[in-house]
């Protein structure tokens, strides 16, 4: 079949919803893939109808799709944002319920990877499926025009294949793949509901074997891993030089083999040996003796606790491929990694890493001018836009950079020489880019990317989408720093809208981040040109909570004054963002811990990505949260019950009495509202690229509504010591179970005698500031107890809490 090169760049580009989002599903299939895409379009609220086969040998029709529904529940990481979102999700099996594919918008086949069994189940989908639904089907690689060939014209037009990379609600990438058939306004459609609605980042491929992720991804780890089985580097050496040291994740080569499973990766790799019979690398897909082995024997990986890697006594061994039992790591032999390490950023490792004359330069040149060269061989096979190959490689496998990327990092002329010293083919498009003198495949054009098209013979337009702000581009021009420290920035992002950026190490709220927050809230009340203010920024987590190390030293030094006029600005702060005159609009992502949640939840109306991991978790190192957390948790549990009944505020303030204890986190924002580390007025933004234009536009619509601060809380109920005393009956309870240690319960204690208000013999209304006050007095205190500083200590010592 000849492939059909598209020109989707405009999928990449956000637009007004110009078409409508699907509201329900039919999922047809209950393996691991079916049952959580189910989750996943479960959790952007569909209804989702999730449907399997009737087994031979059961009295319950739906055993076979409860199986699989189950361990989607069971599942780790949770496929789902909240227990309740499993609600959603309707069960029924093909013999009784298939007739259900009628009342959808969108059917999504997901069953086995055989073509006869999918082209079955298309029959059957055709003859259910009213006329304007939209049909897909998720493969990672059959042929998607083979599925639908008997099929009718009208079902071809509103036919596609998806690729969701698994597990589908974490995994960024999801791979569109059209026929020739279909009709571009469902491509559009399923793109932009799939970016908008479920966080995916789209690209559009060609319908080819395993389409653009695995065929370059695959073909990457499968050479890594030969150079273990054919060549002289071990397990942990090949893991080092293909980690974070070249930008890919921690997992590596044969971590992440064992995570995605050796029978899976087996099975991809024949498969793909099978279908590209033209590939003039088809060899590279062959799966290594080693690896079958593995898989005959039933070392699958993670998923039976052995494959390349085995934990033994707490140990991580790796596999001894001439005895076949696992070793101890020998001592890496790859020179002078830590001057690469500090050369600088990516691309100066990269390139640090390509000059190298030992045995890690050797490695990283050979497998790199393969990788780029055979990724530079697949343009107009594949797809015909470079960029969707870097897309594809950086959402699917998270790479920091993509091949092109990473040959315009290490120079157009050093990778073309490399190539002809190693004998590595270079395709005709890039010898032509070549003598037309272009020595990049990307370059600025107009202040937007532009990207090297080979159809095109030269530079297009490859600009972001409009709906995401990238601060990088906000900060070209030096005038829109409104105000910096040295460890925050405030930024004119636009349209009236000033966005406050932590730029501290691992974006720590120390006393300058703080006082700086401040500030930047009394410049955005008093400019008459600032609507509001965003608290955003793009480091890899919104923030680890307040700065430690400041408060440790202080500590151990005694100046407990000094740390109590930090907690009172501290707490000032907070309330400064609640309080504020003009709209402040947290916008937390990832790992949003002690005082950064505590900031998310004062905020009236913040703007958080869907994949938020928010928590309180001062006990784990030994204090109590003091930045109005406490405080907030006692309110929120005052507010929410039915009325002023002790029993009734009891049974809400209970559980967060509880998490807070246990220094639980919520595994997503959705879960952060459930656990009170979120209000209800939190806007939840699925695409994480999205959140800080969405933190943007909520500044915008709360000013023009003409904004007004909630009200001060001066009448919370809290309980005295009745409830505390309940409270100190669990603890005890759970000491002598051996679930807490004895300093667990006293630090539980000290939480809990905030959050029921001291030394109150009944029940009582009190201001939110007499809860601060406790808050402060209780936090100082702990800090002085030596097993609270070991706690602190361990912790920014070894990145992980202590249980003294």
């Amino acid at each position: 079949m000849e492939t059909k090169a598209l020109d989707t760049r405009s999928l990449h580009l956000s637009a007004p919803a110009t078409h409508p989002p699907f509201r329900t599903a039919a999922v047809l299939g209950a393996g691991t893939m079916g049952a959580q895409i189910a989750a996943h379009l479960a959790n952007a609220g569909l209804e989702v109808h999730l449907l399997d086969i009737t087994p031979d040998h059961d009295d319950d029709p739906n055993a076979v799709v409860k199986k699989g529904f189950e361990q989607a529940r069971e599942a780790s990481p949770d496929p789902f944002f909240t227990d309740d979102v499993a609600d959603r999700i309707y069960l029924g099996n093909f013999q009784g319920d298939f007739e259900r594919v009628s009342e959808v918008d969108w059917v999504v086949e997901a069953v086995l990877e055989r073509m006869d069994v999918k082209r079955d189940v298309h029959a059957r989908i055709e003859e259910h499926a009213s006329d304007d639904a939209v049909i897909s089907t998720n493969t990672s690689g059959l042929p998607i025009h083979e599925i639908a060939e008997e099929r009718s014209d009208g079902f071809k037009q509103r036919f596609l294949g998806t690729h969701f990379f698994n597990p589908p609600r974490y995994m960024k990438l999801l791979e569109l793949v059209p026929t020739p058939r279909t009709d571009p306004s469902v491509l559009e459609r399923v793109a932009q509901f799939g970016r908008l609605h479920l966080g995916k980042s789209v690209v559009v491929a060609n319908d080819v074997p395993y389409f653009i992720g695995n065929r370059i991804g695959v073909f990457a780890q499968l050479q890594a891993l030969r150079y273990y089985t054919d060549g002289d580097y071990t397990i942990e050496e090949i893991d080092t030089l293909t980690g974070q040291l070249v930008g890919h994740p921690k997992s590596a080569t044969f971590r992440t083999a064992d995570l995605v499973g050796l029978d899976v990766l087996t099975d991809v790799a024949n498969n793909l040996y099978d279908k590209v019979e033209d590939d003039e690398r088809r060899e590279a897909f062959q799966v290594p003796d080693v690896m079958q082995r593995l898989v005959e024997e039933g070392r699958l990986g993670e998923k039976t606790k052995e494959g390349f890697y085995k934990k033994v006594d707490d140990e991580i061994k790796s596999l001894d491929p001439e005895t076949f039992e696992y070793t101890s790591a020998e001592e890496e032999e790859l020179g002078d990694l830590k001057s690469i390490k500090k050369a600088g950023g990516l691309d100066d490792r990269l390139q640090a890493l390509y000059q190298d004359t030992g045995r890690a330069g050797t490695f990283f040149r050979e497998t790199t001018l393969e990788l780029l060269g055979y990724s530079a061989r697949r343009i107009g096979e594949i797809t015909a836009n470079p960029a969707d190959v870097d897309r594809a490689i950086r959402w699917g496998f998270n790479w920091e950079k993509g091949p092109f990327e990473m040959w315009d990092a290490l120079g157009f002329e050093t990778v073309l020489n490399g190539m002809e010293e190693h004998g590595i083919e270079v395709p005709e498009w890039v010898e032509a880019m070549q003598s037309r003198g272009h020595t990049q495949f990307y370059r600025m054009k107009d202040g937007e990317r532009a990207v090297y098209l080979p159809d095109e013979q030269g530079y297009v337009d490859d600009p972001r989408p409009s709906d995401e702000l990238r601060l990088a581009s906000v900060k070209q021009d030096n005038s829109n720093e409104l105000w910096s420290n040295d460890e925050a920035a405030l930024l004119d992002i636009g349209d009236g809208v000033a966005l406050y950026e932590f730029r501290s190490k691992a974006n720590s709220l120390g006393r300058n981040v703080m006082m700086g927050l401040r500030e930047c809230i009394d410049r955005v009340e008093r400019d008459p040109d600032l609507r509001g203010m965003v608290i955003g920024n793009e480091g890899k987590n919104f923030s680890v909570g307040a700065n430690l190390g400041e408060m440790a030293m202080a500590a151990s030094q005694g100046e407990f004054e000094v740390i109590g006029q930090y907690i009172d600005e501290f707490q000032d702060t907070v309330q400064q963002v609640r309080y504020a005159t003009k709209p402040v609009v947290a916008a937390p992502h990832q790992r949003t811990l002690g005082g950064a949640c505590e900031i998310s939840m004062a905020c009236p109306h913040p703007v958080a990505d869907a994949e938020t991991y928010i928590g309180l978790v001062e006990l784990g190192v030994g204090l109590i949260p003091a930045g109005t957390g406490t405080m907030r948790m006692a309110a929120k549990a005052a507010n929410e019950a039915p009325n002023d009944n002790p029993s009734e505020i009891q049974a809400h303030l209970r559980p967060y009495f509880e998490t807070v204890a246990m220094a639980e986190v919520a595994e997503g924002a959705a879960e952060g509202i459930e656990m009170g580390f979120l209000p209800e007025t939190t806007r939840i933004v699925m695409h994480t690229d999205r959140r800080l234009y969405a933190a943007k536009q909520q500044v915008i619509r709360l000013s023009e509504q003409g904004y007004m601060p909630p009200p001060v809380m001066n009448n919370i109920k809290v309980l005295g010591k009745k409830t505390l005393s309940t409270f100190k009956v669990a603890l005890m309870q759970y000491r002598e179970g051996n679930y807490i240690s004895e300093y667990d319960e006293h630090l539980a204690t000290k939480l809990g005698t905030v959050m029921t208000g001291g030394d109150l013999s009944s029940p009582q209304e009190v201001h939110e500031k007499y809860l601060l006050e406790l808050e402060r007095e209780v936090f100082l205190s702990l800090l002085g107890e030596q097993k609270t500083q070991e706690r602190i200590f361990h912790m920014l010592e070894h990145n992980k809490p202590l249980r003294n």
